[in-house]
């Protein structure tokens, strides 16, 4: 394991039934990157994403999280630890305001006790108030002044990937994983969606592991590049070299992929 891979996944595999989905991988994610994992339909990569992710459990192998063995536990217990998801739909409180929604995501809030609400009103509203300038914080980080206020469920599909990635800012996520961010995403908002999460990797640090079918996203957001086939790693690297390699432009893309 590399010493600054806050995700290391060692020699994973797994099966359904007689496919086998993922074998034998191995790869990991450095702090403070944004990686991209890419490949053609049926190459395991959604399978090892949900892996890493704690949807699925893998039938052999380990995966590492900031250097503690992570593998099978829920996606509950690794957002606990600053593992986070966004998802290609995105999972918004659709009747709560843009505000709202952010203002859900810290765990453990005393206004969650009925005890704490009646007999500490104090502390509950304090730690509301600190909670609410945090939301109103990443609010303005993404700006999304304009729809604080609305339900989520208007907001449009890039609005709900911006507020998605606004609930992972409420947490400080050690890492985030992002699935599918461009699907259902204007090509403007797609451009603010971009730049907000260079953003927060480049001012805040903020580490991304992302699964995406959209090349010039990849290409303009990832380093290094993952390609997966045949539920094994078979590259790694910018994507100029991905790009540049023509036995795998050929044989998992189907045809050249032009430079940028």
């Amino acid at each position: 394991m590399s010493f600054d891979a806050v995700i290391d996944v060692r020699n994973v595999s797994k099966r359904f039934g007689g496919l086998t989905a993922v074998n034998n991988c191995s790869l990991s994610v450095q702090r403070g990157s944004i990686t991209g994992l890419i490949g053609p339909n049926g190459a395991g990569k959604s399978t090892l994403f949900n892996i890493v992710a704690g949807n699925i459990v893998p039938d052999s192998g380990q995966v590492l999280f900031d250097g503690q063995d992570v593998t099978g536990l829920a996606p509950h217990q690794l957002f606990r630890q600053g593992m986070l998801r966004t998802f290609q739909i995105a999972h918004e409180f659709s009747n709560m305001t843009a505000l709202e929604n952010l203002m859900m995501v810290p765990g453990d809030q005393p206004g969650e006790s009925l005890v704490d609400s009646w007999l500490r009103p104090r502390l509950v509203k304090a730690r509301e108030t600190e909670v609410r300038k945090k939301a109103l914080d990443v609010i303005d980080f993404l700006k999304l002044g304009h729809v604080r206020n609305e339900l989520a469920g208007n907001l449009s599909g890039g609005q709900k990937k911006l507020l998605e990635l606004g609930r992972t800012m409420m947490v400080d996520a050690k890492v985030v994983l992002l699935d599918e961010v461009a699907a259902g995403v204007n090509k403007t908002l797609l451009h603010d969606l971009a730049a907000n999460i260079e953003r927060m990797n480049k001012e805040l640090g903020y580490t991304f592991f992302v699964i995406e079918h959209d090349m010039d996203l990849i290409g303009r957001l990832c380093d290094p590049v993952i390609v997966m086939a045949q539920g094994e790693k078979i590259a790694e690297g910018p994507m100029s070299e991905i790009r540049a390699n023509a036995a795998i432009v050929e044989a998992y893309f189907g045809s050249p992929v032009e430079a940028d």
